[in-house]
């Protein structure tokens, strides 16, 4: 029996895919009493669980030490590099967007700073506008950066807003959609080819059959 390995963002996605996974008729029983643990191997052996921050997870896939991850579509579009991504599994869904104090003149000819933690998806989209920008890479809570004058705007993950309105920022303009991959790591993909489809075919037919998770 081949045994697989599987890289999980930590988390909401975390209990939002362990819940697609019983849904495919696996067992993620064992993975209920976590305490501080980080990895987690299923009774029978089939599945190894490595729980880890969503920006390590293309890390890990890329390495071999997961043959499989699920992550954010943000990620991957930061870190675009070093596996395959097979299947979108539609939850986690959430949005880039730009957004700004309510006096923020998106279509003015001024040189604008965008604060971002994702600078390759904010230069990508001003590239793609034929705007000339500055990014700014910010780690932390972007969404102050426009109110205490660090930038003339952000891009970040919208998810329902309300941490924008709280801190007195609107969406100007939505990017594009963001959801939950899976990704495989390319060599596993040949040496494991079987049991990573089988694990894939199983989360598409939960998909397709349009369960709620």
């Amino acid at each position: 029996m081949t045994q697989l390995t599987i890289a999980l963002t930590k988390g909401r996605l975390e209990k939002q895919t362990l819940a697609l996974f019983k849904q495919a008729g696996i067992d993620v029983s064992f993975l209920q009493d976590k305490q501080r643990k980080l990895i987690f191997t299923s009774p029978d052996h089939r599945f190894t669980f490595l729980l880890v921050k969503a920006a390590d997870v293309t890390t890990y896939v890329r390495h071999g030490v997961a043959d499989l991850g699920i992550v954010g579509k943000d990620v991957l579009i930061e870190h675009p590099f070093g596996y395959y991504e097979m299947l979108d599994l539609k939850i986690g869904t959430c949005k880039f967007s730009v957004a700004s104090t309510k006096n923020y003149q998106p279509n003015d000819y001024k040189r604008k700073r965008i604060a971002t933690k994702y600078p390759t998806v904010a230069s990508e989209h001003f590239r793609k506008k034929g705007e000339d920008v500055e990014i700014i890479k910010i780690e932390g809570s972007v969404e102050i950066a426009p109110v205490l004058g660090l930038a003339d705007a952000i891009v970040d993950i919208v998810e329902t807003g309300t941490t924008l309105r709280e801190n007195g920022l609107e969406i100007f303009e939505d990017i594009c959609p963001v959801s939950a991959r899976v990704i495989v790591n390319k060599a596993m993909l040949k040496r494991k080819r079987q049991a990573i489809f089988q694990l894939i075919d199983g989360l598409e037919n939960v998909i397709e059959g349009g369960e709620t998770i």
